[in-house]
């Protein structure tokens, strides 16, 4: 089985030695994506709202990368600094709460997404 390792310039650069994204076979493997401007490696936004919404652009431009899309992630791994800040919203997805996260965010998302299948 090839792995490989994929990077983009739309999503920010890993602030430690790891690798954006990683395949495998037909899998994608993304490391933890925290709220950075890509452009400018920046936090994006101080309201934990502002924060989920470019985690969810970087892994949405990471996904992309890797020929995938956020259709097609088969799991999500959410590490939060306060499990209360998504109120009533309680989506079917594994929470872990931290003390800490990179930069001093609220929030960091892996994922394992399926590569769409070349036509």
């Amino acid at each position: 089985m090839t792995r490989s390792a994929i990077k983009t310039s739309n999503a920010p650069a890993p602030v430690g030695p790891y690798s954006q994204e990683v395949t495998s076979g037909d899998l994608l493997f993304i490391s933890g994506q925290i709220p950075l401007d890509p452009e400018n490696g920046e936090l994006a936004g101080t309201l934990f709202s502002e924060q989920c919404h470019q985690v969810l652009a970087n892994l949405k431009n990471i996904l992309h990368a890797g020929g995938s899309s956020l259709g097609q992630v088969l799991k999500v791994t959410i590490f939060m600094t306060n499990l209360g800040q998504f109120g009533e919203s309680k989506p079917a997805r594994t929470y872990i709460e931290v003390s800490k996260l990179p930069k001093g965010v609220d929030i960091e998302i892996d994922a394992i997404a399926q590569i769409s299948e070349v036509s």
